[in-house]
Formats: C-alpha cells, sequence, structure tokens
C-alpha cells in the first residue's frame, strides 16, 4: 500500500479504517484515472506507468481506428459504440492496467467497479481551465501526448472548455461520492492539487523500490 500522503500537499488516501490498522497490503494492479478535462491526468497516468511497469491504455487514442483522427470520416474515425465497448471489455478483463480517459459515463463506472485502486484527479475549476489552455499553446507545434495523431488543437480545446463547467457541475459530485462509496474496497487517491499528483508519484515510485 502507498505511504498516506500528507493532506498539505492535497492529497486524500481513503482507506477503511479497519484495513487501515490491519496493515492490509493492498494490490495496485488495475488502476482507473478519472476527473475533469485538463487536470493532467494523461501525464500523470504515462508516469505512474513508467514506475509500476503496468500496461498504459489511453481510450481518447483507442477510440479512433489506428489511434488516427481522420477529419474526413464520420466523428473523425471513432470506432463504432460496439467495437469500442468490446474492446473496452477486453482490457478490464486482464489482470494489469492503467486507464485513463472517459469514453462514456457508463464505461467510467465500469472501471470503477472493475479496478483496485482509483486515482481521481479533483483540482480546482480554474487550474482545470489553465491546463486546456496549455494543452491547446502545446498542441500549435506538436500533437499533444495522450491524443490521437493528426487531433484538431482548437476544435479540441474549445470541446475541453465546454467540458469542464458541465462535468464540474454535473459529475463532480457523482464522482466525489462514488470514491467515498468504493474505500471500503480499494486504494482510492483523491488528488487536489499538482503537489498531490507529485506525491502520489512519488509514493507509487517509492514503493516499486521497497
Amino acid at each position: 500500500m502507498l505511504a498516506r500522503p500528507s493532506l498539505s500537499d492535497g492529497a486524500i488516501l481513503l482507506v477503511s479504517d479497519a484495513r487501515a490498522a490491519e496493515g492490509e497490503d493492498l494490490p495496485m494492479k488495475k488502476v482507473a484515472v478519472f476527473g475533469n478535462a485538463g487536470g493532467g491526468k494523461s501525464t500523470l497516468s504515462r508516469r505512474l506507468a513508467e514506475v509500476t511497469g503496468l500496461p498504459l491504455y489511453v481510450l481518447d487514442i483507442i477510440q479512433f481506428r489506428g489511434g488516427k483522427y481522420r477529419p474526413e470520416e464520420k466523428d473523425g474515425g471513432k470506432l463504432p459504440d460496439e467495437e469500442y465497448l468490446s474492446i473496452h471489455r477486453d482490457i478490464l478483463s486482464r489482470d494489469e492496467w492503467i486507464i485513463d480517459g472517459y469514453g462514456s459515463l457508463p464505461t467510467v463506472w465500469e472501471r470503477i467497479s472493475a479496478a483496485d485502486t482509483l486515482v481521481y484527479v479533483d483540482l480546482p475549476v480554474i487550474t482545470h481551465y489553465w491546463g486546456v489552455t496549455k494543452r491547446f499553446a502545446a498542441g500549435l507545434f506538436q500533437n499533444p501526448k495522450g491524443w490521437p495523431e493528426n487531433s484538431p488543437t482548437w476544435e479540441s480545446a474549445l470541446d475541453g472548455y465546454r467540458v469542464i463547467w458541465r462535468c464540474h457541475r454535473r459529475l463532480t459530485p457523482r464522482y466525489r461520492q462514488r470514491i467515498a462509496d468504493e474505500a471500503s474496497s480499494k486504494q482510492v487517491h483523491h488528488l487536489t492539487s499538482r503537489a498531490a499528483m507529485k506525491a502520489f508519484l512519488h509514493a507509487a515510485a517509492a514503493e516499486q523500490r521497497s
């Protein structure tokens, strides 16, 4: 089990008191990373995969055939729903994974149910907006990591701005309730600052070295 980050770092590790008292060694084999747009989930997921050796699956890429955005095709060449859902089910059935991305709300709940570790990136709303802005600026020069090849940077940034407030109003309360409900059976890392995200990765790396 990862060391408990300091609350001053903006990290909250939710584990039931009974399990923590027993010193139960909680696994980190199936990790769902989720949260609002622009929070740095993709960067955190890549670094977590590097330090743990767990395979990383990026849904924003998997949803497009060959991981490439095709402007001449409907929806940029997104896979049909059934094909995407079949791939998603196959990933969930595997023994180890880190899954980054949204996909659709039903699949978010499926991942949360299947995971043994939940990493919820829940930063101040203004930080999410700033994250989308930085990603847009970087995308003017190269395709952002974690995005399908040939992604339309301007359209994607506008979509990110629209998503942030809608997610904050509609999904954030549901995410927070869900992680509280899941804390009795999973590792739940509620990361509420950039410092918390760094502390989480540092603890994960230290765990691998121990």
